[in-house]
């Protein structure tokens, strides 16, 4: 069995974005040589996610006004979280959207359905972060 590593590294223009980070994980993938699998993408950060959904700009809008619905950003004084960062909505909302995916590799590629991708959701920006792809397989 082999195991595979990798950190994608990303630069964020805003507070809040949604990346398909999907072929850069297909490049890992190939990268790896692993053909039978499973493989795991995972946030390195406490208020970025990884999931995966339709690539749909409608969508990603939708995401937003829903999540700012759940955490609003501001006021930054109703959290107590909030002090030396201002990221407290942040936080609530990456685990609203989780932290990890899990895919299946089969014969070389993705085992996705029809519309599936992998996103990087980034909510507190502006700054260097990072995604981990770990493959596990033969």
């Amino acid at each position: 069995m082999k195991s595979y590593r990798k950190e994608l590294w990303f630069n964020t223009q805003s507070r809040r974005e949604y990346i398909n980070i999907t072929p850069y994980v297909d490049d890992c993938l190939l990268e790896s040589g692993i053909q039978e699998g499973i493989l795991l993408v995972n946030a390195m950060h406490i208020t970025a996610s990884v999931f995966i959904n339709d690539d749909e700009t409608g969508l990603h809008n939708d995401f937003e006004v829903w999540l700012e619905k759940l955490a609003p950003e501001k006021p930054y004084s109703q959290y107590r979280h909030n002090g030396y960062e201002d990221n407290a909505d942040a936080h609530l909302k990456r685990q609203v959207m989780g932290r990890e995916v899990c895919v299946a590799v089969t014969k070389g590629k993705l085992d996705f359905g029809p519309w599936e991708q992998i996103f990087y959701g980034e909510f507190d920006g502006k700054r260097r972060k990072r995604v981990l792809v770990k493959i596990i397989g033969e």
